[in-house]
């Protein structure tokens, strides 16, 4: 078959799948009614990094070691080794904290656990999985085949894949709910919240934490606040001076919503957060897909094409070798 013959059967292949109608576009996926997250306040942060320390303890992986010497708060990036780490923005001079010009920040980067989570949609086993309690996204090591889907699907880059096991896994944040540790199960915060000595990490209901974070951006700059430890609603808790915050809150909104949000005193693409529209990627993707294999016609009518063209150009080469004969 030539170019041109292929790009017709292809082409109506593509007719077929808009015109079948054997799906409706998907919206976003609702948020669970008992949804759990965080609210990372990226001014209140000091980069301590004991939030790292204290994952790698409950999730009993291994520290960095670098030159011999085990470095426990020098992981540079997310690894299957690293579920959550803490990076810094640093502008010109870096003098003044929050600020994007001659200003530093930090960002605490973890599993999302997105409301229509990418990940969950392209597992072609489940092993990705949204409970439908809490919303928690976990992964099953042992319905995972390894193909490595979740990670190309994830907009925050998140999951990771052990490269240097024999036997590899799949890595994320599971908020400490996962098979052996289970500490929301059990009432307890998630590590990183529990150690967080300034309260820039906070557990709660998504609910919760949305009208706290609406209540720090309500704040008029320098007016005092009292930030909770731990959990919104926390008895514990110190008073501080409110900072000049963006008015924005990444997750509300983004690729669908997210459990994990954060609030800055700068815009997130600055820290390093993704751009991305209110639609989740998973609905668009679906919504693709299951009107194109909807009821298989696309893929039979393209297949079937090209079944013709192969069968009319064996007769004409047919023809030809007759001819010359």
């Amino acid at each position: 078959m030539n170019r041109r013959d292929f790009l017709k059967v292809a082409g109506s292949g593509a007719l077929i799948a808009t015109t079948s109608g054997a799906a409706e576009a998907r919206g976003n996926l609702p948020v669970p009614d008992n949804a759990v997250g965080m609210l990372y306040d990226s001014t209140l942060c000091i980069g301590c990094r004991a939030c790292v320390y204290k994952c790698k303890e409950v999730n009993d992986m291994p520290n960095v070691v670098r030159d011999g010497e085990v470095q426990w708060d020098q992981a540079e990036e997310l690894s299957g080794d690293t579920l959550n780490i803490i990076k810094a923005y640093k502008q010109g001079t870096g003098e003044t904290k929050n600020s994007a010009v001659d200003g530093f920040a930090f960002i605490k980067r973890n599993c999302m656990h997105c409301v229509d989570a990418g990940c969950v949609s392209v597992c072609p086993v489940s092993a990705m999985q949204k409970d439908p309690e809490t919303g928690i996204v976990s992964h099953n090591p042992d319905a995972c085949i390894g193909c490595r889907y979740c990670v190309a699907a994830c907009p925050y880059n998140v999951p990771k894949y052990e490269y240097d096991e024999a036997f590899g896994q799949i890595q994320k944040c599971q908020l400490c709910n996962q098979k052996g540790v289970e500490r929301i199960n059990k009432g307890l915060n998630p590590g990183c919240v529990e150690v967080c000595p300034t309260g820039a990490n906070i557990f709660g209901t998504r609910e919760e934490l949305l009208q706290e974070a609406k209540r720090r951006l309500a704040l008029k700059p320098g007016e005092d606040y009292t930030y909770p430890l731990e959990r919104v609603g926390s008895t514990y808790g110190h008073v501080k001076a409110a900072p000049d915050y963006t008015q924005h809150i990444f997750g509300e909104h983004e690729g669908g919503g997210t459990q994990v949000m954060v609030i800055a005193g700068m815009e997130h693409t600055k820290l390093g957060l993704p751009d991305l529209p209110e639609r989740s990627y998973a609905s668009v993707s679906e919504t693709v897909q299951h009107t194109i294999y909807g009821g298989m016609l696309a893929p039979a009518g393209l297949l079937a094409g090209l079944l013709y063209f192969a069968r009319r150009s064996c007769k004409e080469t047919d023809k030809e070798g007759e001819d010359e004969v």
